[in-house]
């Protein structure tokens, strides 16, 4: 038997809220986890930031937005290197540490193949969060330029082996 893995999906919306929503059908693990009550996906990681990290709702949903705008950025464009500075990437391991949702993330968004997170362990200085940003924006994603610029150089410490990882 040989498995086919299609290619990735492309994103033609720039709504986040949308985006991460678009993938609950395709979460397949741990659905009596995720699917509680009458939360929609975006809802469940806003809910997981509020628990685990000391920040109001409207902080919560920028940087979940910004993650998600990195992450599909990053799946659009494989060959470009990106990078998050500090806030961005809790929105960022969010997503990965919720699993049934990253997988659902990778089969929806990047025709099924898992998007690694190995980070190195010295956080990078070298601007790539602003030009991160900078990138997103072109892109046409409503990037949160405060966000973005509050670590400046400061950048966490992606690896650099796209398209694989980031």
């Amino acid at each position: 038997m040989t498995a086919t893995l299609e290619g990735p999906v492309g994103i033609g919306t720039r709504d986040t809220e949308e985006l991460l929503n678009a993938v609950a059908p395709h979460i397949s693990d741990l659905t009596v986890n995720v699917f509680t009550g009458d939360m929609t996906i975006w809802d469940r990681e806003v809910a997981l930031l509020l628990r685990d990290h000391t920040m109001v709702r409207a902080m919560a949903e920028r940087v979940l937005a910004n993650a998600v705008m990195y992450t599909l950025g990053s799946i659009e464009n494989p060959g470009v290197h990106l990078g998050v500075g500090k806030l961005v990437d809790i929105g960022v391991h969010q997503l990965i540490l919720d699993t049934p949702v990253w997988w659902g993330v990778c089969r929806l968004y990047n025709g099924g193949r898992y998007k690694h997170h190995a980070p190195f362990i010295r956080r990078r200085r070298d601007g790539l969060c602003l030009r991160t940003g900078e990138f997103l924006k072109s892109q046409g994603w409503p990037v949160d330029e405060e966000l973005w610029a509050l670590d400046g150089a400061d950048c966490s410490p992606c690896d650099d082996k796209v398209p694989d990882s980031h």
